[in-house]
C-alpha cells in the first residue's frame, strides 16, 4: 500500500501549489516541495528492507480479465531511480522558484511538474507493464506541458510538439512491444517476466518483440535516428531542462533497458542492435555538441552522447557493462543537473547563453564559476571527479569487445567519444569562465541569490565525493542498483580512483590530451565541419512530417468530403469486404439443425414486409410516404417478436415506433417535403449493388447461425431471473438487475443526447437559422389546427394513460411491462396533448421541467446503484422480499424498483425535453398566424402568453 501512496503524492499534491501561490511564491514553493519530500521519505522508508535484499510489492486487480493491475514493487533498481525522480525534483522545485520571474505562473509550473513527477515515479516503480504503459504515455503529456510552459515562445511550442510526436509514436510501438511480451510470457507483472526469461528468449516472436520495446526506449532515451528532439527541448525553462536532462524524461528508456535486461541481454540480438546504436548515439551527440554556441544546446547534445554511453554499455550484455552503466547514471545526474542550473544561472545573471559573448565569469561569477568548472570537470573524465570513474569503466569494457569480428571497432569509437566528450567541456568551462572580463554582457554578471546556487552545490558535492571516495560513497548504491538490473550474483569488480595500468588508463588517458588538442584547435576542426555534409536531422523530420500532413490530406479530400453517403459506403464496404474474405479463407459447411416450417401468418407478415421494402425504394423521396412505411415495417417487427413470444418487446416496440414517429413528423415539418435529386444512374447502381451484398451477407449469417447449434446464455438468465433477481419478467430483469449497469448507461447516453437535441434547435429560434426554417415550411396552415373532438379525446385519455403507466410499471418486475415501457406510454399521452392543444397550451401547463426530470432519474438510477456498496456488494447489485400486508397479502417487494423508477423518468424526461423543443420551434417559425380562438396562445416578444382564463 505504502508504494501506491508514494506513486500518488505527486498526483494528489498537485493541485496544491494552484492554491498555494495565492499566499505568495515563497508558501508555493515550500507546498510543493513538501509533497515531494513527503514522498521522498515514504520511499526511503523502504530502503533498509531493499538493501537487505527483499523485493517489496503491493497489488490491488484491476481489469483481471485482461491481465491489468494496480501493482506496483522495488527492488534496488526501483528505488534507486525513484529517489532520483523525487530528491531531483526537490532541487529543481527550489531552483525555479528563484529562476521563474514574477511574470511566470508559478503555480501552473509547479503542477505540471508534480503531475510529471508522479508519471515517471509510476513509470519505475510499477509491476505490472500495462500499468506502466499508462504512466509511460502521462510523461509525454505531462512533458509536453512543461516544455511548451513558455508558450509565447514559438521555439517552446515547437519543442514541446516534437518531443510529444517522437516519444508518442515510440509509445505507440512499446505498447505493441509490452503485450506481446506478456502474451509470450503468459503474464503482464515485471516480477513474473523476469522469472520467465528462457520462456521469452525461445520465442520466434522475440525479436518483433525486441524491436518494437526499444522502439519504445530509444525514442524516449533520444538514441539515434530519434535524437534531435532532446536538444529542440532546451526551449523549455532552465528547471525543466534540468530535470528532464538529467534525472527523468530521458532516463526512462534507459530504466526500461535496465529493468528488462536479464531477460534480452543474453541474447545475439540485444548486442548486435543495442551496442551500436549506443555507440553511434555517442558519436554524433558528442561532435555535435562541441560546435554549438548556445550553452543549453552544448549540454543538451552533451546528454544524448552520454545517453548514447549508457545505451552502450547496456548494450553489450555483460554483468560488468551493466554496472558500468548504473554507475554512469549516478555520476551522470549529478554532473549534469549541475551544469544545466549553472548554465541557467548565467543566462538569468548575464542576459546570455552563447558562449561568443561570454568569458571572464570566473571574477564575476566566482561562485557560480566554481560549481561549473567542478561539474565540468567530473563531465571531461578528468581524474578525483566521479564522471572520470565510470567513464574509465566504460572504456575498460569496449576494450574488450569484438564486434562483428573486428576487435578495434568498439575501443577506437568509444576513445573517440570520451576525447570529444573532454573537448566540449573544455569548451564549455574555460570558453565561459576563463579569460578577461567583457564590457559588452547585455547585464552586468553577478553571482545569483543562495536559493540558485545551492542546488547545484548540492550536486556537485557528491561529484567530488565520489570521485574521491567512490567505493564509500557510491559502492552500496551501485552494488545493490546492479545488482536488480543483473538479476544474479555480481561478478568482482571495484570502484577505486587507481585501477592499475590498464588498456583503460591510456585510452582515458588518450581521451583527455585529444580532447585539450582538439580544443586548442576548434577553429581548424570547425573549419573542416563546416566543409563536410552537413544533414540536420530537423529538417529531415520536417520533410518527413510535412509529407505524412500532406499524405493525410490528400486522403481526406477524397475520402472526407462531406458526404454522408460515400461515408457510410466506405465503412460498410469495408464491412463487407472483410466479411467476404473472412467467410472464404475458412473451411465452412452447411447447417445441421431442421427449419421449422413457414406458417400462414408469419408467410402473410414476411410478404408484407417484403413488399413495404420495396416501395420504400420508389418512394424514399416523399419523406411523409417515407416515414408512413417505415412505421410499417416497425409493425411488423413487432408482430414477429409477439410470435416468438416476446411480448415486452413488442410492446417496446410499438411504443418506441409511435413515439419516433411523431416525433419524425413534427422534425419533417421543418423539412422541405421531398429529398434532393438523386445522383447518376452509376451512384444508385453503386449504393443498390452494395446494399444487396449487405442484405445477402447479413441474410447469409443468420441463415448460418439459425442452422447450427449453440449455447447461449438464455438458459442461465431463465433459471436465475426468479431466485437471482425476484422476477419472472426475465427481460425486465436482465434490464434492471444482470445489465443493470449497460442499462444506466443507455439512459446516461439518451440524457446526452436530449439536452443535445436541446441545445441544437435552440439555436433554430432565432439568427439565421430561423429565417432558413421560415423559407422552406410550407405558407398553407391549417383552419382547425387544434381540432375539438381530438382535443376533448385527448384530455379524457390521459388519466386512463397515466393509469396504464403506472400499472405497466408495477407489474414490469413479473409480467410484461416495466420502466422503459411505462414511460413511453406516458411520452405517448403527453405526446398527445401537444398535438391536440398546441405547443403553448402544453407548455404552459407542464409542471416538471424535463431536464430536471431527467437528471432526476439518472440520480435515482445512480442512488440505487450506489446503495448496494452500503453493504459490501458491487455496484447495482439487487435484493427483494416479500411481506404480509393486512388485506392484501403477501407481496413481492425488489429494490430494483427503484433502479426502474430511474429508467422511468429519463425516458418521460428525453421524450418531452425532444418533442418540446422541436414544437417551440414549430411554434415560433411559423409564417402566418392562425386566426384567433378559444385554444389559440398569441406570442408576444419571443415569450409565450396566455389569452385564455381558465383553461380548456
Amino acid at each position: 500500500m505504502l508504494l501506491a501512496v508514494v506513486t500518488l503524492t505527486p498526483f494528489l499534491g498537485a493541485v496544491i501549489p494552484l492554491l498555494a501561490i495565492r499566499y505568495g511564491r515563497n508558501f508555493c514553493a515550500l507546498a510543493t516541495g513538501a509533497v515531494t519530500l513527503t514522498a521522498l521519505v515514504l520511499l526511503l522508508s523502504q530502503a533498509p528492507a531493499v538493501y537487505r535484499g527483499d523485493v517489496i510489492t503491493w497489488s490491488v486487480p484491476w481489469l483481471p480479465m485482461i491481465g491489468l493491475s494496480f501493482s506496483f514493487f522495488v527492488d534496488g533498481l526501483g528505488l534507486f531511480f525513484a529517489a532520483l525522480i523525487l530528491g531531483m525534483g526537490l532541487l529543481i522545485i527550489l531552483y525555479a522558484r528563484y529562476y521563474l520571474s514574477a511574470d511566470d505562473p508559478l503555480g501552473l509550473f509547479y503542477f505540471y511538474l508534480l503531475m510529471f513527477q508522479g508519471a515517471m515515479v509510476g513509470i519505475v516503480l510499477s509491476d505490472n507493464i500495462l500499468l506502466m504503459l499508462v504512466f509511460w504515455e502521462l510523461t509525454s503529456l505531462t512533458s509536453f506541458l512543461l516544455i511548451g510552459y513558455w508558450r509565447h515562445l514559438p521555439e517552446s511550442r515547437q519543442g514541446a510538439r516534437m518531443a510529444l510526436i517522437v516519444t508518442g509514436g515510440g509509445g505507440l510501438s512499446l505498447i505493441a512491444g509490452m503485450l506481446m511480451l506478456g502474451h509470450i510470457a503468459g503474464s503482464y507483472e515485471i516480477t513474473e517476466i523476469l522469472q520467465r526469461g528462457e520462456i521469452i528468449r525461445s520465442s520466434p516472436l522475440l525479436v518483433p518483440t525486441l524491436l518494437l520495446i526499444l522502439g519504445g526506449a530509444f525514442t524516449k532515451s533520444a538514441q539515434f535516428p530519434f535524437h534531435f528532439w532532446l536538444p529542440h527541448a532546451m526551449a523549455a525553462p532552465t528547471p525543466v531542462s534540468a530535470y528532464l536532462h538529467s534525472a527523468t524524461m530521458v532516463k526512462a528508456g534507459l530504466f526500461l533497458m535496465g529493468r528488462l535486461w536479464p531477460v534480452f541481454a543474453p541474447t545475439e540480438a540485444w548486442f548486435l542492435i543495442v551496442a551500436p546504436v549506443g555507440l553511434i548515439t555517442m558519436l554524433i551527440g558528442a561532435w555535435i555538441a562541441l560546435f554549438k554556441d548556445d550553452l543549453k544546446a552544448l549540454l543538451a547534445f552533451s546528454t544524448v552522447s552520454h545517453l548514447g554511453l549508457i545505451t552502450m554499455l547496456f548494450g553489450l550484455g555483460t554483468p560488468l557493462g551493466a554496472i558500468a552503466a548504473v554507475f554512469h547514471i549516478v555520476n551522470h545526474a549529478t554532473f549534469k543537473a549541475a551544469l544545466f542550473m549553472s548554465a541557467g544561472i548565467i543566462d538569468h545573471e548575464a542576459g546570455t547563453r552563447d558562449i561568443r559573448r561570454l568569458g571572464g565569469l570566473l571574477t564575476l561569477m566566482p561562485i557560480t564559476a566554481t560549481l561549473a568548472i567542478l561539474a565540468a570537470a567530473s563531465m571531461a573524465g578528468i581524474p578525483l571527479f566521479n564522471g572520470f570513474l565510470s567513464k574509465e569503466m566504460m572504456l575498460e569494457e569496449t576494450a574488450h569487445t569484438v564486434y562483428a569480428g573486428i576487435v578495434w571497432l568498439f575501443p577506437v569509437l568509444a576513445t573517440i567519444g570520451a576525447l570529444l566528450s573532454a573537448a566540449y567541456s573544455f569548451r564549455f568551462a574555460i570558453s565561459t569562465f576563463f579569460g578577461p572580463p567583457r564590457d559588452d554582457y547585455p547585464h552586468k554578471p553577478h553571482d545569483p541569490p543562495l536559493g540558485m546556487w545551492l542546488p547545484v552545490a548540492i550536486l556537485v558535492v557528491p561529484v567530488v565525493a565520489i570521485g574521491v571516495l567512490p567505493a564509500l560513497t557510491a559502492g552500496p548504491i551501485v552494488e545493490r542498483t546492479a545488482l536488480a538490473v543483473v538479476g544474479e550474483a555480481l561478478p568482482d569488480y571495484k570502484l577505486a580512483i587507481w585501477h592499475g595500468l590498464t588498456p583503460a588508463l591510456f585510452m582515458s588517458l588518450i581521451a583527455l590530451a585529444g580532447g585539450a588538442m582538439l580544443f586548442g584547435l576548434y577553429r581548424y576542426a570547425d573549419a573542416i565541419r563546416l566543409a563536410l555534409p552537413r544533414p540536420d536531422a530537423k529538417r529531415i523530420y520536417d520533410a518527413v512530417l510535412s509529407a505524412l500532413v500532406n499524405g493525410s490530406r490528400a486522403i481526406i479530400d477524397v475520402t472526407h468530403n462531406g458526404s454522408l453517403p460515400r461515408y457510410a459506403g466506405i465503412i460498410i464496404g469495408v464491412i463487407v469486404a472483410v466479411g467476404l474474405v473472412g467467410f472464404l479463407a475458412s473451411p465452412h459447411e452447411a447447417g445441421t439443425r431442421e427449419i421449422i416450417p413457414m406458417s400462414f401468418p408469419a408467410g402473410v407478415a414476411w410478404i408484407v414486409l417484403a413488399a413495404i421494402c420495396v416501395a420504400l425504394l420508389f418512394w424514399h423521396g416523399d419523406r411523409l410516404l417515407a416515414l408512413i412505411l417505415t412505421s410499417g415495417v416497425g409493425l411488423i417487427v413487432s408482430l414477429v417478436f409477439l410470435h416468438f413470444s416476446a411480448p415486452d418487446l413488442a410492446l417496446t416496440q410499438i411504443s418506441v415506433d409511435v413515439v419516433t414517429t411523431i416525433l419524425l413528423l413534427l422534425a419533417l415539418n421543418l423539412l422541405p417535403k421531398t429529398t434532393p435529386a438523386e445522383t447518376d444512374a452509376a451512384g444508385r447502381l453503386g449504393r443498390g449493388g452494395l446494399a444487396a451484398a449487405v442484405g445477402l451477407g447479413v441474410g447469409a449469417l443468420t441463415y448460418a447461425i439459425l442452422t447450427r447449434d449453440f449455447q447461449t446464455i438464455s438458459d442461465y438468465h431463465l433459471a436465475q431471473a426468479k431466485p437471482g433477481g425476484g422476477g419472472t419478467n426475465v427481460v425486465n430483469v436482465i434490464l434492471v438487475d444482470f445489465r443493470g449497469f449497460d442499462t444506466f448507461g443507455e439512459i446516461i447516453v439518451l440524457g446526452i443526447a436530449a439536452i443535445t437535441i436541446f441545445a441544437l434547435l435552440d439555436n433554430a429560434l432565432r439568427g439565421a437559422a430561423r429565417k432558413t426554417l421560415e423559407s422552406i415550411r410550407h405558407p398553407l396552415q391549417s383552419k382547425d389546427a387544434h381540432p375539438l373532438i381530438l382535443v376533448v379525446a385527448t384530455r379524457i385519455l390521459l388519466p386512463l394513460a397515466l393509469t396504464v403507466a403506472v400499472f405497466i410499471f408495477l407489474r414490469g418486475h413479473n409480467e410484461p411491462g416495466g420502466g422503459f415501457i411505462a414511460g413511453l406510454i406516458v411520452a405517448i399521452a403527453l405526446i398527445m396533448q401537444y398535438l391536440a392543444s398546441g405547443y403553448a397550451w402544453a407548455a404552459q401547463r407542464a409542471r416538471i421541467d424535463s431536464q430536471a426530470m431527467i437528471g432526476s432519474g439518472v440520480a435515482i438510477a445512480g442512488i440505487a446503484g450506489l446503495t448496494s456498496l452500503f453493504f459490501d456488494w458491487p455496484f447495482l447489485t439487487s435484493t427483494y422480499t416479500h411481506v404480509e400486508l393486512p388485506l392484501v397479502g403477501e407481496i413481492e417487494i425488489a429494490s430494483a424498483v427503484a433502479f426502474d423508477l430511474g429508467v422511468f423518468l429519463t425516458v418521460v424526461g428525453v421524450v418531452m425535453l425532444s418533442l418540446a423543443q422541436i414544437s417551440r420551434v414549430e411554434e415560433r417559425t411559423e409564417r402566418q398566424p392562425v386566426p384567433k380562438g378559444p385554444m389559440d396562445i398569441p406570442l408576444k416578444q419571443g415569450r409565450i402568453v396566455s389569452s385564455s382564463k381558465g383553461g380548456n
